[in-house]
Parts: structure tokens; C-alpha cells; sequence
């Protein structure tokens, strides 16, 4: 099977420090070739220490990373023809967009006018052009993020690992660097390795999420599966979008469980595929937010499609498109519904208004 110069494989690969906790776990994945990879965690569950694994900039405790079906443990980072982007761009101050770009091929003793029409090609697809000759200081931020992308690109790495690159940047240029990388990925057509802590940023960008804990994959799939379909109870609550409910099954019945909440009448749950359940057993069960109803007591019953839940509205944000209101379930869970701006608008609700939360049954998820 032709893997592809860029495809990455890890293979049981584990990293302890001091000899103490692993940082990395055991792990395995799979990237392919060209495509774009986000590590999504929150800080210290590992990205970062496989990142730099695959780099060459820490060697693996145990285990086996392959790129192009070639095992490059113990390479340095130059034979394994990967480039690395960091967080502070690391431009140099003192040289201008094109000569900071055309830096590594003047380190290989590539002549002037050779390195300066490769970097002028560079810059041509980075949309640099007006600013070849300037310094970092008189670019934006945005703008020093694609002079640092086109410096890591210039020396045609198979694959490109970005460390947090969008973290300095603010909500505004963040979505529009977001759609730059993606855009400069597919032009480039290697696979890039970015690791973030950003749950939009990597549903935005990637193909392939892997989503971490304490130096174990959590679970890795697709951006759309990863969101909507969580394994576990970790990935529903990291990415968002998800309420989690618990609770004891009462009966089960071919395609559905009958739930008791911790307040509150039964609800029923679709039976998830490869998840056993037993009566008597605890669950957890996953709702998009966007799948729930809020209506008034009263005014509509819950039928045999429909699941819902008596709660109080605790609070109320005003997010542009939509409305988050945020629920008093009787639970220890936070239950959240984003409703579209215009519906609620056209009967809003206050805080402490009494409210029934209502969804489709099958919409509802066991978690493993």
C-alpha cells in the first residue's frame, strides 16, 4: 500500500519524564497523507510532547512514529523533512519578509538570486507581495503569521506541525487566519499536525480531530462525527455542544431505555449501537443544545417521539445568531439550549421563568 510521503503513523508511542507520569500513553493513530490534523486538549494532556515527537525535537520513551511507512525515531528533524511553525512566529527582526522567508534555503548555500525566486514564489502565495521588503515590526499580526507559514514551507516539507498558531491572534483575525491555513494547506497539498485547545478551531479546520486526556487519545474521527457523535462523556463536555444528563436505566425495551434523572419523571433514550445497557445500570446520555425546544408549561405535552425535562431558566446570553439559556435541570449537570435569535425573540423568556426542555428521542446519544 502507497502510504504517501506525509502519512504519520503512531505505533504504541509513550513519553515519560523523570520517570515519573506519561506525558504520551500509549498511543496510536493513523494521519493520512495531505490531510489536516488537529490535537485538541486542554493544557498538558500531550499534544504539544507528540507534536514535537513527530518534529524530531523529543525522542519517544517507547514506540514507533513512521512518516511515509519510514520509522524516523532518532532522526533529526531535517532527515525526516518535517517544518515546525511556532506560536511566537520566531521571525528575525533585522531581516526583511523576503530574506526571513529565504532563510533556511541561504542556511543550505542555495545562491542569492536561486533562494530569491524560490521566496518570491512563496510570497506570491502567501499574497505577500507589497511587503517583501518590509521588517516584522511593520506587519500586522496577521500578516507575520503568513510570513512564518511560508518560511516553514519554503523547504517543501512532507508534512508541517503548527504549535497553538492561532493563540496570539484575536477572535476576528483568528477566523481569518483560520480559513488562510486552510487555504495555504490544500495549496501546499502536505499534511499539517496543529495542535490547539480551541474546540472551533479544530472543527473548523480539520479532517481529522483527535481529541486528548492525560496522554491518551479520547477518541479521532472526522470533525462533523467527533462533535456530534462523542464516545464518552470527556469528548461531549470538551467539545461543547452537548448536554450531559445521568442517570439509573429503569427498564429496557429493544430500541429504547427507560432513564431516571436524579429529579424528575423517566426519560427515554435510543439504545446506542455496541453500548450494552442493563437495567439498573448507570448512564450518561448526550443532547445537542441545538436539538432541544423550550416551551411554556402547559402550552405543549411531550408524545411518544419527544423526551423533555421541567427546568428553571438560570440565565441568559445574547450570542448574535442565537440565544444561549442556560437551565436548572435538578441535576448536577449544566443544561444549556441555544435557541435561534429570531424564535426567541418572538416569546422571550426570563430568568426564572419555569420551562419544559423537550427533544426528539432519537436525537439523544448513550454514552460509552
Amino acid at each position: 500500500m502507497d502510504l504517501g510521503p506525509g502519512h504519520i503513523e503512531l505505533a504504541g508511542v509513550y513519553k515519560t519524564f523523570d520517570g515519573f507520569v506519561n506525558a504520551v500513553d500509549g498511543v496510536n493513530i493513523k494521519i493520512p497523507n495531505g490531510s489536516y490534523c488537529c490535537l485538541l486538549g486542554p493544557s498538558g494532556c500531550g499534544k504539544t510532547t507528540i507534536l514535537r515527537m513527530i518534529a524530531g525535537h523529543e525522542d519517544p520513551t517507547g514506540g514507533e512514529i513512521l512518516i511515509g511507512g519510514e520509522n524516523v525515531v532518532g532522526l533529526p528533524p531535517v532527515a525526516r523533512r518535517t517544518a515546525m511553525m511556532f506560536q511566537s512566529y520566531a521571525l528575525f527582526p533585522h531581516l526583511t519578509v523576503r530574506d526571513n522567508i529565504a532563510f533556511a534555503l541561504r542556511v543550505r548555500g542555495m545562491s542569492k538570486a536561486e533562494r530569491y525566486r524560490v521566496a518570491d514564489a512563496m510570497i506570491e502565495k502567501v499574497r505577500l507581495q507589497e511587503f517583501a521588503e518590509r521588517l516584522p515590526a511593520q506587519l500586522s499580526g496577521g500578516q507575520q503569521q503568513r510570513v512564518a507559514l511560508a518560511r516553514a514551507a519554503i523547504t517543501e516539507p512532507r508534512v508541517l506541525l503548527l504549535d497553538e498558531p492561532l493563540s496570539a491572534l484575536d477572535e476576528h483575525l483568528r477566523i481569518q487566519m483560520r480559513q488562510e491555513l486552510r487555504h495555504m494547506q490544500r495549496e501546499l497539498g502536505i499534511t499539517f499536525v496543529h495542535v490547539t485547545h480551541t474546540q472551533l478551531e479544530a472543527i473548523a479546520l480539520a479532517d481529522l480531530v483527535v481529541v486528548m486526556e492525560k496522554g491518551k487519545i479520547r477518541q479521532a474521527g472526522p470533525a462533523r462525527e467527533v462533535y456530534a457523535s462523542p464516545k464518552d462523556r470527556y469528548v461531549a463536555e470538551f467539545l461543547g455542544g452537548q448536554n450531559v444528563l445521568s442517570g439509573r436505566v429503569e427498564t429496557v425495551n429493544g430500541r429504547h431505555a427507560l432513564m431516571a434523572p436524579p429529579v424528575g419523571p423517566g426519560i427515554q433514550v435510543p439504545l446506542t449501537p455496541g453500548v450494552r445497557v442493563d437495567a439498573g445500570d448507570s448512564i450518561a446520555v448526550a443532547v445537542r443544545r441545538d436539538d432541544i425546544e423550550l416551551v411554556r408549561p402547559g402550552t405543549a405535552a411531550a408524545t411518544d417521539g419527544t423526551a423533555s425535562v421541567a427546568s428553571r431558566v438560570t440565565a441568559i446570553e445574547y450570542q448574535g445568531y442565537f440565544v444561549k439559556v442556560m437551565l436548572d435541570a435538578g441535576s448536577r449537570e449544566d443544561f444549556i439550549v441555544y435557541v435561534s435569535e429570531r424564535k426567541f425573540f418572538s416569546d422571550p423568556f426570563d430568568v426564572g421563568d419555569v420551562v419544559l426542555a423537550t427533544w426528539p428521542v432519537d436525537h439523544a446519544r448513550i454514552l460509552a
